[in-house]
């Protein structure tokens, strides 16, 4: 079958290489230059089954208010005449209790889990590189408070047998000796030594290479309109270039596919959630990080990168924009150097910005749709680089017509 993939980010070229790999011919259509140009950019760089938690939890609603009153604050609101902003919140809350809190974790780890495999064996069969370490995460408590929060958590990695490791102040600092040096209270962490990182671009853009090579072919500098839809059947898709017809369509757009989707009908309670990352270069690298050091407090990643240090993270609700504050790479910088003080040239670092697509549940959207031959890949919030492997190998077997190997019932948009 012909099949059209709809973006060229990490879930669309992992979605196009898969769906080639089960002997599809394919075309992804992307309105940059080149893929991972957007969101897949320069994300914080952690593959993190482990630490695929929803953002909607017990407590949430009162810890917002602490950080939007914070110096250097994880979360930021620019309140909008956005109708669709306010439901989004509003479903959020709802899943701010206990129980559901473990529904939608389990359902991330699940597919994080998978993905990571699916990551483990690409990389046995292909060799591909992208600055992977396979040197685990680290989850770094500030106060006595998180550390008795972490339960909950250890609860789901117990139940799916997660290695983890609980660390105190010491067993922090054998795990990244550049903490040595930080002044910062550390209470204590948890560690999961099977956590990965990785540069996204990277791997996205050789991928995509291996997927020419499979046949792909990648239309940049293509915009998408919408759909021609006749039935229950898309088509074709106007684009500027022109209608492209296929067999089946695969919606990968990240914050952007629910802006086509109500095109055509379809609800996907996806919201642009703002983040940032500097990439600095190593300035010392006995003291810089070992790996990922996933600060509690700012709820900011610092990753080791090959020779840089990736510093990303904060969620600014403020709808489709792409503006660079200066006091959001203040924040960036300020943590990096408060953990690792002398490790990275921050002053020279680079500055980007990405919209994440978040479901309000912290689950993404994989599978099917109303339309009999549109399916969905999106809504991955921050876990796009985590999950993208085990979403697309999920995509490839549903368009397929095979039957995938993990649980995928509750992950499709009818669960709204």
């Amino acid at each position: 079958m012909k099949i059209i993939i709809l973006g060229g980010g990490v879930i669309g070229v992992t979605s196009a290489y898969y769906l080639a790999k089960a002997g599809h011919e394919v075309e992804v259509i992307e309105r940059q230059p080149g893929v991972a140009l957007e969101t897949s950019f320069a994300n914080a760089g952690e593959i993190s089954p482990g630490y695929a938690s929803p953002w909607a939890g017990p407590g949430i609603p009162q810890k917002a208010v602490k950080w939007l009153m914070m110096r250097h604050p994880p979360l930021i609101v620019r309140p909008l005449p956005d109708p669709y902003l306010v439901r989004w919140v509003l479903q959020m809350l709802t899943n701010c209790t206990a129980s559901r809190y473990a529904i939608n974790k389990a359902r991330m780890v699940r597919v994080a889990e998978y993905s990571r495999d699916v990551l483990k064996a690409l990389r046995a069969e292909t060799g591909i590189a992208y600055d992977e370490r396979s040197q685990g995460t680290l989850q770094l408590f500030r106060t006595q408070k998180q550390v008795d929060g972490a339960h909950k958590d250890i609860e789901v990695l117990e139940q799916y047998g997660v290695t983890y490791e609980a660390l105190d102040r010491a067993g922090c600092i054998a795990a990244e000796p550049g903490l040595a040096g930080s002044e910062a209270n550390i209470a204590g962490g948890l560690r999961l030594p099977g956590d990965e990182t990785g540069d996204c671009h990277i791997f996205t853009t050789r991928l995509a290479a291996m997927a020419a090579d499979l046949g792909v072919v990648f239309r940049y500098g293509t915009s998408i309109e919408g759909f021609d839809v006749s039935g229950d059947v898309v088509t074709g898709l106007r684009t500027s270039a022109g209608t492209i017809t296929g067999d089946r369509y695969v919606l990968a757009l990240g914050s952007f596919s629910p802006l086509l989707a109500r095109q055509v009908g379809i609800d996907l309670p996806i919201y642009p959630v703002k983040g940032y990352s500097i990439t600095a270069p190593i300035s010392d690298g006995s003291v810089a990080p070992v790996s990922t050091v996933l600060d509690e407090t700012y709820k900011i990643a610092v990753t080791r990168l090959g020779d840089r240090i990736r510093v990303g993270g904060m969620a600014e609700l403020s709808g489709y924009n792409s503006d660079l504050p200066p006091r959001r790479r203040a924040t960036l910088a300020h943590c990096v150097n408060e953990l690792f003080p002398g490790a990275g040239d921050t002053k020279s670092a680079s500055y980007w910005t990405g919209l994440r697509p978040m479901t309000p549940d912290g689950t993404p959207i994989i599978g099917a749709s109303r339309l009999s031959n549109l399916f969905i890949n999106s809504g991955h919030g921050t876990l796009g680089w985590t999950m993208a492997c085990g979403s697309a190998r999920i995509i490839a077997d549903l368009v397929s017509g095979a039957k995938p190997d993990i649980d995928i019932s509750d992950l499709d948009h009818t669960r709204y």
